[in-house]
């Protein structure tokens, strides 16, 4: 606003730009949300019954009106971030800035995060800034600009179109949206005037699509496995609460690897809490090579299986890195030179021997990442829970994580869950999905089979892939073999490459 920031303190500061954060539990300071919105107008001494005005009409604006008695912890991730946009248009602030809006809301409640952005743009000219690692999700609504940044520069600052055209993306680790990387593996150049912005817009000529996808070979069906994991007719509720699950029911093989997926609160987590011994269930059974886990404690389930919890942060005990990899064994009294041997053997498999000396703290968060699995591997277990693997991480670290899984997978044998509400990680790296809609196993399908159905897709918050609707575009008569044959085209092409 025509004023050097240098010279403005951050209470100045924060009457001119608000800032929305990634996790929005770390902006809440109220009791409700009524609160919380109220917080700004209360610091400023606003008289009781113009504050309550304002509150009620920022809750308006966000669509939260009906929730504002509600606390925190009874909203979900989409409410939570809406209390706190409205807490910030309490101050009338000329800038709103969102700090990965999407990270940890599941996809449709992502799209409907990008569609109160866009309206809240609209109705109010306020400038608008989106930091975001999912591309394709943040264009679901038009921007004006996209700027690119790399080790501290920016690199472009491009209409959506003129950098979309360019190559600039994959050079600087952000993933291109899926219906551009087809056109370019299909031999089509990109240009500015094709309406790259959206399936919905682009403007292409279909033939090349089409005879590059009737080139392609069919499926590759992955052969059968013996059965490692299997869950029949779990149930479960917290005190005082409804049914989490009901019924559910499925099996993992071995050597699988397994994605689990729906809105928040569908009960994906306290599935993988029950597998691991955390919680017990209220009812139904849980297996692993055929013997029956309901009187294995926790110790020994993790000999087994093994959680690894979306922030690393929150695993770590110890100050170095040896000592944290070896926690679990020296619990089970197992004798040093052992104890050296099976953490140096884990620390190799993960890539970190070199620093196995270091301090944790030296370590970069996907090292961090890799430091968790490597104090599970120490036990040699046959499943991996992994919650959120690869969430806020840019296209180039979600990459080096889901490469170093699937090498994990390949090469030690291991299994793997995977709770995610990444939509491209569900495609890309996993052959089956487990979709949960409040508390109920509603299928166990291929990735592609369940992202280009509507129904299933509406039930359970995921999002349709660009992929089907560009192939429902292009007139191909086979849009879910389409996925298919794109996604093997694609792990093929990471497999043979350098």
């Amino acid at each position: 606003m025509g004023e050097e920031s240098a010279a403005l303190d951050i209470f100045t500061l924060s009457t001119k730009v608000g800032t929305l954060l990634q996790d929005t539990d770390g902006q809440f300071v109220g009791l409700s949300a009524g609160e919380d919105i109220a917080f700004a107008a209360e610091n400023d001494c606003v008289p009781a019954a113009e504050m309550h005005r304002r509150v009620r009409q920022a809750a308006a604006l966000v669509h939260m009106e009906d929730h504002l008695e509600k606390s925190p912890q009874d909203l979900s991730g989409g409410q939570k971030q809406r209390v706190s946009l409205a807490g910030l248009l309490m101050n009338d602030v000329d800038i709103l800035l969102f700090d990965e809006p999407l990270a940890n809301l599941d996809p449709a409640a992502g799209k409907e995060a990008i569609e109160l952005i866009d309206r809240l743009h609209n109705e109010t000219g306020k400038t608008v800034i989106i930091v975001e690692h999912r591309l394709e999700d943040a264009l679901h609504r038009p921007v004006d600009r996209i700027v690119v940044m790399d080790k501290g520069r920016i690199l472009a600052d491009l209409k959506p179109a003129e950098l979309l055209a360019s190559d600039l993306l994959g050079k600087t680790g952000i993933r291109e949206p899926f219906y551009l990387s087809a056109l370019r593996y299909a031999g089509i150049d990109l240009t500015p005037d094709m309406g790259l912005e959206s399936v919905e817009t682009l403007r292409f000529d279909p033939r090349p699509l089409a005879a590059w996808d009737a080139a392609l070979p069919e499926e590759r069906l992955p052969e059968s496995a013996p059965t490692l994991l299997e869950v029949r007719d779990l149930q479960y509720h917290y005190p005082g609460t409804k049914q989490i699950l009901e019924g559910v029911s499925f099996s993992l093989a071995k050597g699988e690897c397994v994605s689990l997926v729906g809105r928040n609160g569908a009960g994906k987590s306290t599935l993988a809490k029950l597998i691991a011994g955390f919680i017990h269930p209220d009812a139904g059974q849980i297996f692993l090579d055929g013997k029956d886990l309901a009187d294995y404690s926790i110790k020994e389930r993790s000999e087994h299986i093994g959680y690894v919890m979306q922030n690393p942060n929150q695993m770590i005990s110890f100050p170095l890195i040896f000592d944290e990899t070896a926690l679990a064994l020296r619990n089970r009294g197992v004798g040093e030179n052992e104890i050296r041997d099976r953490v140096y053997g884990a620390l190799k498999i993960c890539g970190l021997y070199p620093f196995r000396n270091w301090p944790v703290n030296a370590l970069s968060f996907g090292q961090k990442k890799r430091l968790t699995i490597a104090s599970v591997l120490v036990m040699g277990p046959s499943l991996i829970i992994l919650d959120e693997p690869t969430a806020g991480q840019d296209y180039r670290h979600y990459s080096e994580i889901m490469e170093f899984l699937r090498k994990l997978n390949r090469e030690q044998g291991l299994s793997f869950l995977l709770i995610t509400h990444d939509m491209h990680l569900m495609l890309e790296y996993t052959r089956r999905a487990l979709v949960l809609s409040e508390g109920h196993l509603l299928t166990r399908d291929t990735p592609a089979a369940i992202l280009t159905d509507d129904s299933l897709v509406e039930a359970a918050s995921l999002k349709r892939t660009s992929l089907y609707d560009l192939a429902v575009k292009a007139g191909i008569s086979d849009p879910r073999a389409f996925v298919r044959r794109f996604i093997d085209y694609e792990q093929g092409r990471r497999v043979t490459a350098p």
